[in-house]
């Protein structure tokens, strides 16, 4: 049964645009503040606002292309902070269950070390990017945007029909980047692939974010698929640093056989969690 969206598609978008705008633009005061979590809050919200702005640019009128790009850039420059704080907490807490007398406590100093440095050197990263130009063109951007998002033609349209349509087209989106990681060999090809179906898993929830709750068991279903994803990619980064940490001891041993464990966990779980995550959105109206 067809589930109804109130309004029209251009004011379903407004709201979005407007609401993760505000979210972006209040959230500049905690991260320069340090307010914990802030950082990452700030990520989500401008990724949020550029996955409306791409899944939704039809209704829009003019090429909102820059203002996706610098919602881009922003969110990357500010990551090294989030990244790597997530990235500590992770080693360090695994590296507490090592067997003291397998080298838990160099490894714990070595990662205490590495975690503090890059907390050292990502702060100042984090406050020149917000005092920086791009910074100032795009929180102007965004108020301009929520002011007046320019809505096309399009928009006029009752938003269930044209809800559908994004979904529907976000869904195939990722299916096709799912069965592309499901297909791909051993090795870097996989983990190339599962990156990019994460990606388009929650682009393509993000978008049902932004219809509310008539859409919700498909944003669900969406999440469900990115969280699984985004622990292969957490592990993947994980054990890249290993790598680069160890100094070829036991205790770095068993860190990177747990990523890979990890990463071998992800990848048998997907087809099963894909047969349920993968169902076709519904039909809005």
């Amino acid at each position: 049964m067809a589930r109804r969206v109130r309004g029209t598609a251009g004011e379903l978008l407004a709201a979005r645009i407007r609401e993760q705008a505000a979210r972006v633009l209040d959230l500049e005061a905690a991260v320069r503040a340090d307010e914990a979590d802030s950082v990452h809050q700030l990520r989500v919200a401008a990724r949020r606002l550029r996955g409306a702005l791409r899944s939704y640019r039809g209704l829009l009128d003019g090429d909102r292309g820059g203002t996706v790009r610098r919602l881009r850039e922003v969110g990357a420059a500010l990551g090294d902070a989030r990244d790597g704080e997530v990235l500590a907490e992770r080693l360090l807490a695994q590296a507490r269950e090592l067997p003291a007398d397998g080298g838990r406590d160099g490894v714990l100093a070595d990662l205490a070390r590495w975690s503090a440095r890059q907390a050292a050197d990502s702060r100042p990263q984090v406050l020149a990017e917000l005092g920086g130009g791009r910074w100032r063109d795009l929180t102007r951007e965004l108020a301009e945007l929520a002011r007046d998002p320019r809505l096309s033609k399009r928009a006029r349209q009752p938003a269930g029909p044209e809800a559908t349509r994004v979904l529907r087209r976000e869904w195939r989106r990722t299916a096709v980047r799912v069965e592309a990681a499901l297909a791909a060999g051993p090795g870097g090809a996989t983990e190339g692939a599962l990156h990019e179906a994460r990606k388009a898993a929650k682009r393509a929830r993000y978008a049902g974010e932004a219809v509310g709750e008539p859409a919700a068991g498909f944003t669900a279903r969406m999440k469900t698929l990115q969280d699984l994803l985004g622990r292969h990619q957490d592990a993947a980064v994980a054990a890249r640093t290993v790598r680069t940490l160890s100094d070829g001891g036991f205790g770095y041993g068993v860190l990177y056989g747990l990523q890979l464990g990890e990463m071998h966990l992800v990848r048998e779980q997907l087809p099963a969690v894909w047969r349920e995550a993968g169902q076709r959105p519904p039909e809005l109206r």
